[in-house]
């Protein structure tokens, strides 16, 4: 609400009406199935007092839950997504982290790459 400019007209997702609007139609949807339901067949009157009860009690419920999920939303940096994050990439980093892993060999001693190394079992 700071950003907020007076006059200025606000999206659907941080005005006040979208979230009345969500929350009137799941009381509209509660009180027609307390309606059906409550009642216990179609011999028996219509219970209108659970039916109104129950889609007070959804209204008032799902719009504190959606007012608290709009208020706690907030914008990622704009840093997130100028690519400053992790490597992922699969060659050799500058920093020598990542590469093919380097063993010395059996026989010299000395450094041997795995990925030439074969594996094919023991060496005669």
């Amino acid at each position: 609400m700071a950003q907020q400019k007076s006059g200025a007209s606000r999206n659907v997702r941080t005005s006040v009406k979208g979230t009345l609007m969500f929350s009137a139609f799941w009381a509209v949807v509660v009180f027609f199935g307390v309606l059906i339901f409550a009642s216990g067949g179609s011999a028996r009157s219509p219970r209108f007092d659970l039916a109104f009860i129950g889609a007070g009690i959804a209204f008032i419920v799902i719009l504190v839950v959606a007012a608290m999920l709009s208020m706690s939303y907030k914008d990622n940096a704009e840093h997130l997504g100028k690519g400053s994050g992790v490597n992922l990439s699969s060659k050799r980093s500058p920093s020598g982290h990542g590469g093919p892993s380097v063993q010395p060999g059996p026989e010299t001693g000395g450094p041997v790459d795995s990925a030439d190394s074969g594996d094919n079992g023991p060496h005669a």
